[in-house]
Order: C-alpha cells, then sequence, then structure tokens
C-alpha cells in the first residue's frame, strides 16, 4: 500500500514538485488519473477531502490528513517528513524558494494561460526570467553556494529548497533548451546545483519515469503549445 494519494493532471509542471520530495524522502504514491481529478473538483466541497479548485492534491494516509496548493504540500511534507533546516531564518528562506517557484511557473504559463504567449509578451518576460534566475544565484551565494559545490541554504546535504530548485530548472530546461541555456548564462551556480541534485537516484529515476509517462510534455494545452511556438521547440 502506497504513502499517499496524489492528485495532478498526467504532466510534470506544479505536481512534479510534490512528486520529487517525496521520491526524495523515499515515500511512495498512488496518483488519481484525470478522471477522477475532474470528478472530485466538479462535486461537493463537502464532499472533498480538503476543500480545493484544483489540483495538485495530497493526501497522508496515515495521517488521514489531505492538503492542497503545492507550496502548502511541500510546507506540510517538509515538516513531517523532517526535511526542513533547524533554524526559522532558513526554514522561512525555505518556503520562499518554494513560492518563488511557484511563482515562476505561473509567469512561465501566464497565470495558467489566461493569454497565450506571442513574440511580443515572450519578449517582455525574458528580462524578468533572468532577474528570477540571478534571485536563485544570489541566495546561493550569499549561503556558500559554488560552481561546484553547496546548496542553496548551505548545509552537508541537499534540503527541499535544492529538491525543489533542482526541479524548477531542470524540469523545464530539459523540454525548452533555450530556457536551460539561459540558465546557463544567468546563474550557472544554480545551473550546476540542479543537474547535481536531479542526478541523486531517486529524482534521476523519477525524471526517467516522467519521460516515460508525459514524454516531451511540459504544462500541457494551449499555453504549451504557444510557449514552444515562440521558444522554437
Amino acid at each position: 500500500m502506497s504513502d499517499y494519494d496524489l492528485y495532478y493532471w498526467p504532466v510534470p509542471f506544479r505536481g512534479q514538485f510534490v512528486r520529487a520530495v517525496l521520491a526524495y524522502a523515499g515515500k511512495t504514491w498512488t496518483e488519481a488519473d484525470a478522471d477522477a481529478i475532474g470528478e472530485l473538483m466538479s462535486g461537493a466541497v463537502s464532499a472533498m477531502p480538503v476543500p480545493f479548485m484544483g489540483p495538485p492534491l495530497l493526501v497522508d494516509k496515515a495521517a488521514d490528513f489531505a492538503i492542497a496548493e503545492m507550496p502548502a504540500i511541500i510546507l506540510y511534507l517538509g515538516e513531517t517528513l523532517d526535511l526542513l533546516p533547524s533554524t526559522p531564518a532558513l526554514r522561512a528562506t525555505t518556503i520562499k524558494t518554494v513560492a518563488d517557484a511557484n511563482d515562476v511557473i505561473d509567469e512561465l504559463t501566464i497565470d495558467g494561460g489566461k493569454q497565450m504567449w506571442t513574440p511580443a509578451r515572450w519578449a517582455a518576460l525574458v528580462p524578468r526570467l533572468n532577474k528570477w534566475m540571478s534571485l536563485w544565484e544570489e541566495t546561493g551565494h550569499r549561503h556558500g553556494l559554488a560552481a561546484d559545490s553547496g546548496f542553496v541554504l548551505g548545509g552537508a546535504k541537499p534540503g527541499i529548497a535544492d529538491v525543489v530548485t533542482a526541479t524548477l530548472w531542470t524540469t523545464m530546461g530539459d523540454r525548452f533548451p533555450t530556457l536551460a541555456a539561459m540558465l546557463d548564462e544567468t546563474a550557472p551556480m544554480t545551473a550546476a546545483l540542479s543537474r547535481r541534485v536531479s542526478a541523486l537516484p531517486p529524482l534521476a529515476k523519477l525524471a526517467t519515469k516522467a519521460r516515460e509517462d508525459y514524454d516531451d510534455a511540459y504544462c500541457g494545452g494551449e499555453i504549451e503549445a504557444s510557449l514552444r511556438k515562440v521558444l522554437g521547440s
């Protein structure tokens, strides 16, 4: 029997952060299919495991507890699986990193596809995306990250901030080489960290499974199609 039930669409995108933390922690989970997610979302709020608008949603079977929204799920897993740093300052910075990652993918999809990408809209985003990358680089720099060693918030081993960082940039970069090249140029230490952490056996296995399950898909739908068009991929 699995440890968790995860409700998320059959693409990596926002749900991949939850999958990555679970995989890194050595936990097992069962994923609901799209029909089950749609049925749950369209049903009565009183019948939901937790009131929510959309996935990801995670059910901790042993605790009989459900939580939605990616940053809240990651915080819950960090607390319950003892994956958060020991000091309040580093814990807060970890959650900021998770929230920043959530913001980046929102910007990359224009808040879930409220508009489609055009060359002009993409050109306007590029400076912001470069700035986002530089935020990671400076955060790591302040905590001792180097080109070939160290982690986002220091420490002796990868933490949630590192798993989320690696998941954000490698999932994106693997599917959009233009963005991988941008990260290498703008934030080389972050790019190197992302590759190191993503090479850890549980995360490498997860990435392989994502390729098998979702092929080259990232966020899906018309917004992904428009993103691929402006990036030429």
